[in-house]
């Protein structure tokens, strides 16, 4: 009897381990793919090309991937398996835990092979193809208002915050506010230090580094404010649209909502149109158009503007769009936990969050995050738009820093489909942002 309850709880543990599995790998294959890693970081022999930072990002991202998305409150209230894996993999190099080719060949698969850019040009693609025509036309007219009744919140609450910590606001708007508002660092706080400089007269470097401490704050409040406006929406259902921007009942759209049957080739021709839309866009923001007088129109600005117009024109076939459809889902939805691993590595400064943190700042920070939020909220419901995707793309995309903040909220907001409207506050909004900041800047110098 007794040798038979052994191999009864042999058996039962050994389904339990049978059961267990990172990024639906099963435990025995994952912990061998686990020792190969090991094995390159202890001979530091990590491949130093696009095929070794790959093994590296799918291992590491599978296995904090699942600590984010077991872990109770984190997974619900501070963004889950995606914002996990990017702050581990930011711990991990600020720890000094990787080697320095770990970190270059990270670094070199975002930025050199440019991951990121086709990561978000797939999403851009396939987002706005999956949008019925009539339905993108009617929220692009309505989006500009939104983002500017975003700006407005931000500006009312952060004017507050600062009158009860006794900051002026003029330094509210100056040093707060638009840094805040103004698509991240390199579209944001780089280009308003300069304007801040030609205008005032001012450093430029003092006001970025200000800037940056601040917007880094904002950052981190964004991606936990996506994730409980996730979990609102969550509880009251009528408040979102689950991915969806605009509320299609208030629409009669009269189109067809049945997928088309497709085979891998439209998936690729997908692949293919992302690549060369891309392409186009870069011309133009870097020789062709680069922007009208101080604002510069961003590659991905252009790309959301050129797909748009594909969509609406109707030159692309239903099976091409439903191509670029899957094509955008693999990625969002298998690509992302590798993807977070790079946004940690060579873009995340985790010193840099660390010393920005103080109370002042975060309470000021959070005031103006939410003042986006409400505002955003208001007029998207004025314009059509859910509340929680208005919130969330037009409020915290504006608040967070640019592309890669862009990903780390909407991952821990779960509305990846939605990115090509966050790319819009990002890059239309932020330029919208430095035209505003030109005035306020001539106003209170």
């Amino acid at each position: 009897m007794t040798q038979e309850i052994l191999t009864l709880d042999e058996n039962r543990r050994s389904g339990l381990l049978s059961q267990i599995s990172f990024f639906g790998i099963p435990l025995h294959l994952y912990a061998v793919l686990l020792a190969v890693v090991l094995i390159a970081h202890f001979t530091d022999t990590l491949p130093k090309n696009v095929v070794g930072g790959f093994g590296f990002m799918f291992v590491v991202g599978a296995l904090f991937g699942e600590i984010g998305k077991r872990l109770p409150i984190f997974n619900k209230y501070i963004g889950g398996a995606p914002v996990m894996i990017f702050l581990a993999a930011a711990w991990l190099v600020h720890a000094g835990l990787l080697t320095d080719r770990e970190v270059t060949t990270v670094t070199n698969v975002m930025k050199s092979t440019g991951f990121l850019n086709l990561f978000i040009a797939v999403l851009i693609t396939g987002s706005i193809l999956a949008v019925n025509r009539k339905l993108l036309l009617k929220s692009l007219v309505g989006y500009i208002p939104t983002i500017l009744a975003a700006v407005l919140g931000a500006s009312i609450l952060g004017i507050t915050a600062g009158l009860i910590f006794g900051i002026s606001p003029s330094n509210i708007m100056m040093l707060y506010v638009l840094p805040i508002m103004g698509g991240g660092n390199g579209a944001g706080a780089i280009p308003l230090s300069e304007i801040y400089e030609s205008v005032t007269g001012g450093s430029k470097e003092q006001y970025y580094s200000v800037a940056i401490a601040i917007l880094t704050i904002a950052n981190i409040v964004a991606i936990v404010a996506a994730a409980v406006l996730n979990n609102i929406g969550e509880k009251m259902p009528a408040l979102t649209g689950n991915g969806e921007l605009l509320r299609k009942s208030s629409f009669d759209v009269g189109e067809d909502d049945v997928a088309p049957k497709i085979t891998p080739r439209e998936i690729a021709i997908g692949l293919m149109l992302a690549a060369c839309v891309y392409t186009l866009s870069y011309a133009l923001s870097k020789s062709i158009l680069p922007g009208f007088g101080d604002v510069k129109i961003h590659t991905f600005a252009y790309m959301v503007i050129i797909i748009a117009i594909i969509n609406a024109t109707g030159i692309c076939s239903d099976e091409i769009k439903e191509g670029a459809k899957r094509l955008s889902s693999f990625f969002s939805k298998h690509m992302l936990w590798v993807l977070m691993v790079g946004v940690g590595v060579a873009y995340t400064d985790l010193q840099e969050i660390i010393d920005a943190i103080t109370f002042v700042n975060l309470i000021i920070a959070t005031l103006i995050v939410v003042g986006a939020i409400i505002g955003a909220a208001l007029g998207g419901w004025v314009m059509g738009f859910y509340p929680i995707e208005s919130s969330i793309t037009a409020g915290l995309c504006m608040a967070n820093r640019g592309g890669s903040g862009d990903l780390e909220v909407m991952a821990a907001a779960n509305r990846m489909s939605l990115l090509s409207y966050a790319q819009i506050s990002s890059r239309l909004g932020g330029g919208i942002v430095l035209v505003i900041a030109s005035i306020v800047f001539g106003m209170m110098s």
